[in-house]
């Protein structure tokens, strides 16, 4: 069979795309990827054909920092909450004709098209377009539910959900009808992940279910329509992961600190925050880098600073984990059993912050509030034995990655077959 899988965003929202188009093709079918013209060569490696899709990710990184840091801190600031998302939007509007044209070209003859969170929507209309089946892929609960915001009563919850979800699709209206129009499909009338749901698309939710429990339950009515499979990663080994390893070994168990593809505002203070507070607790502490710079900044002895690493080999010989909320780097810590602090940036990495202190092995607070003192208090809170154990316990209950990556690509499979048979 014939495969198009097409997927925008950071790695973290690429990866587990490529890592179903890895296992697809392994099992002998033909496998055609697009992704930001920056993550080109990372899919490549993995195996699939590979086009560049859409505008580079890192165009659109910091502004999608400094939305969700004025959403968090000044939430009124409606002026400035709207600039900052036109400034994220942006460079998907302008490209979006671009994008679709390269979705047009992807999906024709596939007998799938698979895509991930961010433009799902063109996806959706390319397939409907080519009458196709289409499979989506949530790495966090992305349609209307009352698990992620567990604190408002079930039925506001919800409400909520679908609100922002129907904000979002008004942003992007303009640009939506004008690919259905060129499409000769007819208007749409209301938000496209209620028309995916509604023309009986797989919506695969790559997440274990134990990282929000009674969400099943909740979405038990759609009889399968989102099945949970696990977290989907590549596990790639890295250069660096040898000399990781033999300086954790060389020393005690040290706390991880990593923060995504988002640069952080002030590398400077972070890094100083970062060794001031492992000093005062007597730790040693592994950065990772990924989008940061930290090249050029002073070096402590108790601190190392890498690039990529390996985490699935890398976490589980740490004491702690320190990161943004990653819908990757999460589930990763879970399936580690290492306690973890989220320091999050967005509403996604505030969900899994939120998890994390329901599943009780961790905590989370926004990144724009921590300092010092902050550091130090919450990293005594999640050493304490009770979280060393619960994490353990949890670790039991998440997916291994190799039966999450045969799981999706078995789900793939069987509902592309169903609609060739039918």
């Amino acid at each position: 069979m014939i495969f198009a899988l097409a997927c925008w965003g950071s790695r973290g929202d690429v990866e587990p795309c490529v890592a179903v188009g890895r296992e697809l093709l392994r099992r002998g079918h033909e496998v055609h990827v697009a992704v930001p013209p920056d993550l080109v060569d990372f899919a490549t490696a993995a195996g699939p054909a590979t086009v560049p899709f859409g505008p580079e990710t890192r165009a659109v990184l910091d502004a999608h920092r400094n939305f969700w840091t004025c959403f968090f801190r000044n939430p009124w600031r409606i002026r400035e909450l709207t600039r900052s998302r036109r400034d994220v939007a942006q460079p998907i509007l302008r490209c979006w004709r671009e994008m679709s044209a390269t979705l047009m070209t992807l999906a024709d003859g596939a007998d799938l098209l698979f895509t991930g969170v961010n433009f799902e929507d063109a996806a959706a209309n390319v397939a409907e377009y080519y009458d196709i089946p289409l499979a989506t892929l949530h790495y966090f609960p992305l349609r209307p539910n009352s698990q992620v915001l567990p604190f408002l009563p079930s039925p506001v919850g919800r409400s909520a959900v679908a609100a922002f979800w129907w904000l979002s699709w008004r942003g992007t209206k303009k640009a939506e009808d004008a690919q259905r129009r060129e499409l000769g499909l007819p208007k749409a009338t209301c938000p496209a992940p209620r028309r995916i749901t509604e023309r009986g698309s797989l919506e695969i939710q790559a997440y274990d279910e134990a990282c929000f429990p009674g969400l099943a339950a909740e979405w038990a009515k759609w009889d399968g329509q989102r099945p949970f499979v696990g977290t989907l990663t590549l596990n790639l080994p890295t250069d660096a992961d040898q000399e990781v390893a033999a300086w954790i070994a060389a020393g005690t168990p040290p706390i991880f600190f990593g923060f995504g593809s988002i640069p952080v505002e002030s590398p400077t203070d972070t890094l100083a925050m970062i060794s001031s507070a492992c000093a005062r607790l007597g730790e040693r502490a592994l950065v990772g880098a990924a989008g940061t710079d930290f090249g050029h900044l002073p070096r402590f002895e108790h601190v190392k600073v890498v690039g990529a690493i390996n985490y699935a080999a890398i976490f589980p010989t740490c004491r702690a984990l320190v990161h943004h909320g990653g819908s990757s780097t999460t589930p990763i810590g879970l399936r580690a059993g290492v306690p973890q602090l989220i320091l999050y940036w967005d509403l996604v990495h505030a969900i899994y912050g939120a998890a994390v202190k329901r599943l009780q092995v961790g905590t989370a607070r926004r990144f724009s509030t921590a300092t010092e003192k902050t550091l130090v208090a919450d990293l005594r809170k999640i050493l304490a034995p009770p979280y060393r154990t619960r994490a353990r316990e949890i670790a039991t209950r998440i997916t291994p990655p190799a039966e999450s990556v045969a799981a999706a690509a078995d789900l793939v499979e069987d509902f592309a077959r169903q609609r060739r048979v039918g």
